[in-house]
């Protein structure tokens, strides 16, 4: 029998000590840095990192369809997912959220969400609202330069997925997905740049759902990848231990 995960009711963390930007990994990568006013000495305490955080276990849903209203969340640590459900009760992932995204862009310009948010692990975030942040929009160019490179890169994901779905093969759709994670998460220091090796908390499903494949499809090729060599999968790791092989199974140079 299919359980649902059942929506959870974040609890707030209130950082500790005058300021988590030593402490977030993802303060120098993602809106919180560029959302701080353009006249606030750089010695302050931005105004982003005065409000709580939020916490939601693994496996539980932070936000439904419509549920935001003028929240704009944005993820500071664990791995969630972006996912409209079908009416036969199916679903499809469109993007793996990642410390330091915007759950979503179009939350900046509008109030509602078209697709469900769901922590892979257990997901800490903090929610900011839209008037702050158009505020910042107008009167500080870097937050606009930092949003409009979110905005292009979750189209160009959304892009992507739309041709993997629609001509590429189940070795390849899996292979990109692996590899656009590994490049997004390099980008956060959140890959070990000898050994490959990253934190990979997705099952067979969430693959699955992703790349529009059944669980023992995915496992079928994933096995395939690990007799040949090329990728090393634990508990809750992934090493890519060929990466030139792997981005010629993906098509990607």
């Amino acid at each position: 029998m299919n359980v649902r995960p059942r929506p959870v009711a974040a609890e707030p963390v209130i950082p500790e000590g005058p300021s988590v930007r030593a402490t977030c990994a993802t303060y120098d990568l993602c809106v919180c840095r560029a959302a701080s006013p353009a006249w606030t000495p750089p010695s302050d305490t931005a105004f982003d990192l005065q409000r709580p955080a939020h916490v939601v276990p693994a496996r539980r849903i932070v936000f439904r369809e419509n549920e935001l209203n003028d929240a704009v969340p944005v993820i500071c640590e664990g791995w969630a997912a972006s996912i409209v459900m079908l009416s036969d009760g199916s679903r499809q992932i469109l993007s793996f959220l990642l410390p330091g995204d915007l759950v979503s862009t179009a939350l900046l310009f509008q109030s509602q969400t078209h697709c469900l948010v769901e922590a892979i692990t257990e997901v800490r975030y903090r929610t900011f609202t839209h008037s702050e942040l158009k505020a910042s929009l107008f009167h500080n160019p870097g937050f606009f330069e930092k949003v409009s490179k979110a905005w292009l890169e979750e189209k160009a994901r959304l892009d992507q997925l739309i041709v993997d779905l629609g001509r590429r093969t189940a070795e390849e759709r899996i292979a990109r997905l692996i590899l656009g994670l590994q490049q997004r998460l390099a980008r956060r220091g959140m890959v070990q740049p000898e050994s490959m090796e990253m934190d990979f908390p997705l099952r067979q499903h969430h693959i699955a759902d992703a790349v529009g494949l059944t669980p023992v499809h995915v496992s079928k090729v994933l096995s395939e990848f690990r007799r040949s060599g090329i990728l090393k999968i634990s508990d809750r790791s992934l090493t890519i231990v060929e990466p030139a092989g792997f981005r010629r199974i993906a098509h990607m140079r």
